[in-house]
């Protein structure tokens, strides 16, 4: 579940959407099971802890398949005078989904893709 860190207000919202290159797309019934293809438990942790208000939706290839996973997120401050701008939500988002060793979770060998998108989910 997202921080509830809102106090004053939230900043880089973010939305991304993974999608699959190949011959045989997987089509997903539900966004957990996108979200278990796409993205590993560790980084699901990761949005789960850092992020202040999180959304995810299934999104339709252009066969109207839903073959793509998109999520908006931003984040709050912890807000503290004296906090140091690594240890606040953005930064730690950012350093902890740069450890991970692999993003996203490669679930085949299909080419998974990861952009940018200026529609958000909320």
């Amino acid at each position: 579940m997202p921080n509830s860190d809102n106090n004053f207000g939230t900043y880089n919202k973010q939305t991304v959407i993974y999608s699959q290159t190949g011959v045989s797309p997987t089509v997903f019934a539900n966004v957990d099971a996108a979200k278990t293809f796409f993205l590993s438990t560790e980084l699901q942790t990761i949005h789960d802890e850092c992020c202040t208000n999180l959304q995810y939706a299934l999104k339709a290839d252009g066969n109207g398949d839903n073959t793509k996973l998109k999520v908006t997120f931003d984040f709050g401050t912890k807000g503290s005078p004296t906090q140091a701008e690594a240890d606040d939500w953005a930064e730690q988002f950012n350093t902890r989904k740069n450890a991970l060793s692999s993003v996203p979770n490669v679930a085949s060998l299909e080419t998974i893709t990861e952009s940018d998108s200026a529609e958000h989910l909320f």
